[in-house]
């Protein structure tokens, strides 16, 4: 995942919005969005899979984890030896292991440079963080951008992403308006201005094909592989979540869109631990449809994450 727009309890209506692109080499296998298992006893996870190391670059479980990676361009300090950064992912979903416990092994198991958005929505909590950074960031409600640096550094097509959001959030009156928007602004391949080009230790020409939200080198080796969003909609008081992924070749065709919709997701935070989530739902593949608007009553409506007074603190062995 190269470029990441997050949105927590900014609209009423989309209380999450996450868009996001995934760059990639297009020699490296993958699979499309689908539930597939990480292992015996482990929750199954939705999205894509690396076929190569076996992680992902963004997935989610019905007991309500979600988390996405972004490698930290920096080429001179890239570890070839390294485990797959895509493994965190699954780590994280994996639902073991508390915050702090997570972040320790995360930052202790010699990966190259990351950014890791992890949220566990039935504690009402999501984080932010890097093993470049000293400790996790708790995120609260807000807009977030991210990309090959860190977390909201102001890079245009952040920038520019971040923007498109907020106005597709703010005046979108549908699902099908807002997808439409967020899609199209992650297909921009405008580059970026040079004198505003990220200073990564790239060579000029290769940090202006990697400056637009939407990439495709000129060898075509690598780009933009797929695009997905996560909406969730808030039909009166039950939230809807929209999983839609678009995938693309080397060519620049487009695949048809992969969607799949879970009901009562994320669930509701709560200091009790899940046993089980919600029920999954199947993985469907057609051509782009028109979404009908539901209108959204005016009550009283939970945030998805905790408020800051409400919380208490768990025992550092306690299951997450």
């Amino acid at each position: 995942m190269c470029l990441v727009a997050l949105a927590l309890d900014q609209s009423r209506r989309f209380p999450l919005v996450v868009a996001t692109n995934r760059d990639e080499f297009f020699k490296r296998p993958a699979a499309r969005l689908s539930w597939w298992s990480p292992g015996p006893g482990l929750p199954d996870i939705l999205g894509g899979r690396d076929l190569e190391a076996g992680g992902t670059w963004l997935g989610l479980t019905t007991q309500g984890r979600l988390a996405l990676v972004t490698n930290v361009r920096d080429p001179g300090a890239k570890d070839p030896s390294a485990p797959s950064r895509g493994v965190l992912v699954p780590r994280w979903l994996a639902g073991d292991l508390t915050s702090d416990r997570f972040w320790m092994h995360a930052a202790l198991s010699g990966h190259n440079g990351f950014n890791l958005v992890a949220a566990d929505f039935h504690r009402g909590e999501c984080f932010f963080a890097s093993n470049l950074d000293a400790n996790p960031v708790r995120l609260e409600r807000g807009l977030f951008g991210l990309s090959n640096a860190s977390l909201d550094t102001p890079w245009p097509k952040v920038v520019s992403l971040k923007e498109h959001v907020r106005d597709a959030i703010d005046t979108s009156d549908s699902l099908d308006v807002l997808t439409t928007r967020l899609f199209d602004a992650l297909a921009d391949r405008t580059p970026a201005p040079d004198d505003q080009l990220p200073s990564t230790g790239l060579a000029h020409d290769l940090e202006r094909a990697l400056s637009s939200a939407f990439i495709r080198t000129a060898d075509a080796n690598y780009g933009t592989r797929c695009t997905t969003l996560v909406v969730t909609e808030r039909v009166n008081k039950r939230l809807v979540t929209h999983v839609l992924e678009r995938t693309f070749s080397p060519a620049g065709g487009m695949a048809l869109l992969r969607r799949s919709t879970l009901k009562d997701w994320p669930p509701r935070y709560s200091e009790d631990i899940p046993s089980e989530g919600v029920a999954q739902a199947a993985v469907t593949e057609s051509e782009e449809a028109a979404v009908e608007a539901v209108p959204v009553r005016k009550t009283r409506v939970r945030s998805l994450l905790k408020p800051e007074g409400s919380r208490r603190k768990r025992p550092a062995t306690s299951a997450a």
